[in-house]
């Protein structure tokens, strides 16, 4: 599946922005990938809330539609106050703003391709237009689309609202040097409650391009001191990663190894039968995948194939599983996708490892996190779609880590690694929740095992589950 990309300009984007003030605009639907017909339009862009249309003609211009209402293909005239057209003409500083004829209806939510009686969209099924100003809205055309009324191209986005800054974050943060050091410590000093277990195996799982492998390579970098790279990382729409991946952090160049293992897998993809198998994801948790393991698209890693680990230790299994999900398109999760998430968090529950999830590139989804990352805890935007996530995937709140990875950086930033290193420690946190389950696990074992020691042969149940967690 490929990346649908905006064909907006920086600068025209800014514009039309400037329109709305502060929002932010999801990609719904882009004619040239998904066809410029109304049925196209209608199956990815009715009941979207508010909508705006951007149209591209062949003379340079941008032009569209916004209203804040529901797109239905009722066959009823809609009105809304809220409606207007604009035009971002080449040349011009200022955009377009045309508002609608009092009285008269913004619309007609039919079955075809938005009419707004000025303006009407993929007319008949094909790129083009009709400009009849004077229905529901006045403008010259001329100004409007300079007298050109075949479309180069045609998009739809989702208008979401960013909100305020609030008054107080919604969760504390130390944004100083002296805490980012105390978090680093902390890592490198941490020990896992079982003796025999050294290090943490931490999971990251989540859909193609949700930053799984930035992720690492981030955090990689902040323990290392400059930027690396370990990790192959990429913005294509298939995964990038192909193969069953663990990495060990270092604590400077040449340094101790930090007591994590971060692993990393397939992303998830929207199609049933692509990106990662569930019971290849179980035979990870299980610790019976070995690192570089390369997988196959059609079929999972079986017990009986070359390379399948069978005796395995708690040493090889995982201790904490995190999703990763872009904040940017925590809107757009499809219903396919979601069934994926809820899957596997039902398979993960079985198996009782502790989850997180990973709210990534939070500075590219909202402009005042981008501006300052220290208001990630004081952004509505940030968390409603924290919010968002908790309910929509079943995972409570205080599971939900907003990061920022380093992507275009040549520097490490003090604010990034706090946020990064919060995470860990949470991943840290929790691994040792599982550890101490093992721990009540094998306390039982124990005692069971006094019961028996009169007998000459061990309860066979027993004997079997006092394999030292072989799975």
């Amino acid at each position: 599946m490929s990346v649908v990309k905006s064909s907006l300009s920086e600068a025209q984007q800014k514009k039309l922005q400037s329109l709305f003030g502060h929002v932010r605009l999801h990609l719904l639907y882009k004619a040239s990938v998904h066809g410029f017909t109304a049925a196209a339009f209608h199956s990815r862009c009715d009941t979207q809330g508010p909508t705006v249309i951007v149209a591209y003609n062949t003379a340079g211009y941008v032009l569209g539609a916004y209203t804040s209402k529901n797109y239905t293909q009722s066959g009823e005239g809609v009105k809304d106050e809220e409606t207007f057209l604009y035009s971002i003409s080449p040349g011009e500083n200022k955009p377009l703003r045309v508002a609608g004829i009092s009285g008269q209806c913004a619309f007609t939510d039919a079955n075809t391709g938005p009419n707004y009686g000025a303006l009407v969209f993929l007319h008949e099924d094909k790129p083009q237009f009709q400009s009849n100003p004077g229905k529901s809205f006045h403008f010259q055309r001329a100004a409007m689309h300079g007298e050109d009324l075949t479309l180069t191209e045609f998009e739809v986005y989702r208008v979401e609202g960013l909100g305020d800054i609030l008054a107080k974050p919604w969760r504390n943060v130390q944004w100083t040097a002296e805490r980012k050091q105390q978090l680093m410590e902390a890592i490198q000093d941490y020990t896992p409650a079982i003796k025999t277990t050294h290090q943490a195996r931490v999971l990251l799982v989540g859909p193609v391009g949700a930053g799984k492998s930035s992720f690492f390579n981030s955090i990689n970098s902040a323990f290392r001191g400059n930027m690396t790279s370990q990790a192959i990382a990429g913005t294509a729409g298939k995964s990038v990663t192909t193969q069953f991946r663990t990495y060990s952090i270092k604590a400077g160049k040449g340094g101790r190894a930090v007591p994590l293992i971060l692993c990393d897998t397939m992303g998830l993809e929207e199609n049933i039968d692509a990106g990662l198998e569930i019971d290849d994801l179980v035979n990870i948790y299980k610790g019976h995948i070995r690192d570089r393991y390369q997988f196959s698209p059609t079929t999972p890693l079986l017990a009986d194939a070359p390379g399948f680990k069978k005796n395995t230790t708690l040493n090889d299994m995982i201790h904490c599983v995190v999703y990763t999900v872009d904040t940017c398109k925590v809107s757009l999760l499809t219903e396919t996708m979601l069934a994926k998430f809820a899957t596997i968090r039902k398979k993960t529950n079985q198996l009782g490892i502790p989850q997180l999830l990973l709210m990534t590139k939070v500075d590219e989804a909202c402009p005042l996190v981008a501006e300052d990352l220290k208001n990630v805890y004081r952004s509505a935007y940030i968390q409603r779609k924290a919010r968002e996530l908790s309910e929509s995937l079943g995972i409570p709140l205080a599971c939900v880590l907003p990061v920022k990875s380093y992507s275009e950086e040549l520097e490490l930033d003090l604010n990034t690694d706090i946020l990064l290193f919060s995470a860990v420690e949470q991943m840290l946190n929790y691994a040792d929740s599982f550890f101490e389950n093992q721990v009540v696990e094998d306390q039982e074992v124990n005692d069971q095992l006094e019961l028996y020691r009169s007998s000459d042969q061990l309860h066979p149940n027993l004997s079997k589950h006092l394999e030292h967690h072989v799975v």
